[in-house]
């Protein structure tokens, strides 16, 4: 069950990033659309409402999480940006997965967004200074300061993280 709710391992932060580092998640968050599309390509509704595991969300669920989550990751960004030390606002994910815009928009409506929302936050972080990828913002429900560094990190992982629930489903069911 761990393998199928995180197929890339969990997310495990460093002490510290390099820029080549910052580079490669830069460039992830920049290609995630992209293979989101190319994952999703080909399937049917059938396929959309299939869960990734047991007690998972469905393919149509990740595509929309996967939007949501990441605006509220540039808005934590530009935050962090232009305030000391925002506390930023959390969400409940599992609760906005659950609302009718999940269940009634298509999937490609996520898709053009992430597109357009990836390719602002990638440009936004290739003009960031090394002493603005030092600036933080507080989430409150861990109770510490994440510099801009680790949300890259964090975010480059969680992209593939939902790509590989999808991937893996695919796999499994031979689609």
């Amino acid at each position: 069950m761990e393998a199928l709710q995180y197929p890339i391992g969990r997310f495990e932060p460093l002490p510290d990033y390099s820029p080549a580092m910052l580079r490669e998640y830069i460039y992830d968050i920049r290609d995630l659309p992209t293979l989101v599309e190319m994952a999703v390509q080909n399937l049917d509704e059938f396929q959309l409402q299939k869960p990734y595991r047991p007690g998972g969300w469905n393919i149509t669920q990740v595509v929309h999480h996967l939007a949501d989550s990441h605006i509220n990751a540039i808005i934590r960004m530009k935050m962090a940006l232009t305030e000391e030390k925002p506390i930023i606002k959390p969400y409940d994910e599992t609760a906005w997965a659950e609302l009718e815009d999940v269940k009634n928009t298509p999937i490609n409506v996520s898709i053009t967004l992430l597109h357009a929302l990836h390719t602002r936050w990638a440009n936004l972080m290739d003009s960031l200074t090394p002493e603005q990828w030092e600036r933080t913002f507080i989430h409150p429900e861990h109770g510490r300061r994440f510099n801009l560094k680790t949300q890259a990190a964090i975010y480059a992982w969680h992209g593939k993280h939902h790509l590989g629930h999808i991937q893996g489903l695919k796999e499994r069911m031979n689609w």
